[in-house]
């Protein structure tokens, strides 16, 4: 996904909301300032501030980055832009991000050694599905704690605070699928 597409997208649910950017900040926790920046595309969000938009705004994390220009699309891993989250060691990669005809979204996760992200709990209902290819993963979704390793899987109810840690000394690349239940 490109700045663009990010800044499109906010611009567009922002003014369907009928809100303003004084309002967006009021319902997000993100200045009016920085929202101002992310929708004329000057600044890369980071993964933190995309959550932030996206629970304010009571829609899912990808409709944020959502491209609308082709009926299908090839992600070329050199053409996506990691989002970086957590303490500048967890790189999110956009793959195919949700739409309102599925119900799901991928990622391609790279967690650097030492980094770690907490993740704010999802919609209700929310669930991850996740894969681990290599390195050891520290999973936490609310009181429940799991280490994963290469061509471990995982499942979990994610409308709860959760995290990911590496917790090893390789780099941790993993796949993530969230999936939306019907409300």
């Amino acid at each position: 996904m490109n700045i663009q597409s990010i800044a499109e997208n906010l611009k567009e649910i922002r003014t369907k909301k009928q809100l303003t950017l004084e309002e967006a900040s009021r319902l997000t926790g993100v200045s009016r300032s920085m929202l101002s920046s992310i929708e004329k595309g000057d600044v890369n969000p980071t993964i933190s501030v995309l959550w932030k938009i996206a629970a304010g705004y009571k829609v899912k994390f990808t409709s944020l980055m959502e491209d609308h220009s082709a009926p299908y699309h090839i992600i070329r891993a050199d053409d996506v832009q990691a989002l970086k989250g957590g303490n500048g060691k967890y790189f999110n990669y956009p793959a195919f991000p949700f739409a309102e005809d599925r119900l799901f979204e991928t990622y391609r996760i790279r967690i650097d050694r030492g980094g770690h992200l907490e993740a704010q709990p999802h919609m209700p209902g929310t669930e991850e599905y996740i894969t681990v290819f290599s390195g050891k993963v520290r999973i936490t979704a609310g009181q429940e704690t799991a280490e994963l390793t290469e061509g471990d899987s995982i499942h979990f109810l994610a409308d709860v605070p959760h995290s990911y840690a590496n917790a090893g000394t390789k780099t941790v690349w993993l796949s993530m699928l969230l999936y939306y239940r019907p409300l």
